[in-house]
């Protein structure tokens, strides 16, 4: 395990669906997704046969420097040969850190913070908002797949604060 001091926490990352995803297999697809923060790699399960999976499952990174982008590999799952791709993403914790930054409490649930607009320097299929939600703050993603005809993943972005850690 890494020493706390280097770290500024935990980032959970809640993988909640994906919508119209791209068919690698006759009918359907076998997808999961993996994600990646500099040297860390964590995977989803697989989802049988779904082009619109519901994954609804919690990922947490260690994170180190908040300027490294979090990167998504969506793949489909093959017995006997390499898994296809399914397209990819990315994206900056950057906006999300900065709102955890302003250090707020007491708001009432539901108040937007941030709004972060859709570009080409990003994957956000629509504006991604980070959102003061029962006492702590969320960030809620829709990210374009790219390099592939088709595809989104939903992604809900939450921060855990680790004692002996160097924090925000």
């Amino acid at each position: 395990m890494h020493s706390m001091k280097h770290l500024h926490g935990l980032l959970r990352i809640h993988v909640h669906r994906g919508v119209n995803l791209a068919k690698r297999d006759v009918m359907s697809s076998d997808p999961y997704i993996i994600f990646r923060m500099g040297k860390q790699k964590l995977k989803t399960r697989v989802v049988k046969k779904n082009v619109n999976p519901e994954w609804d499952e919690d990922l947490t990174l260690s994170v180190e420097d908040t300027n490294l982008p979090v990167k998504l590999f969506v793949y489909d799952k093959d017995t006997f040969s390499l898994d296809d791709k399914m397209g990819d993403a990315e994206f900056q914790i950057g906006p999300f850190v900065q709102a955890l930054r302003m250090k707020l409490n007491e708001l009432p649930s539901g108040t937007i913070i941030t709004r972060v607009q859709p570009s080409r320097d990003n994957c956000l299929s629509g504006e991604s908002c980070i959102v003061w939600t029962e006492g702590k703050v969320v960030q809620n993603l829709v990210l374009r797949l790219r390099n592939v005809e088709s595809g989104e993943v939903e992604l809900q972005l939450q921060w855990i604060d680790i004692p002996g850690s160097k924090g925000l």
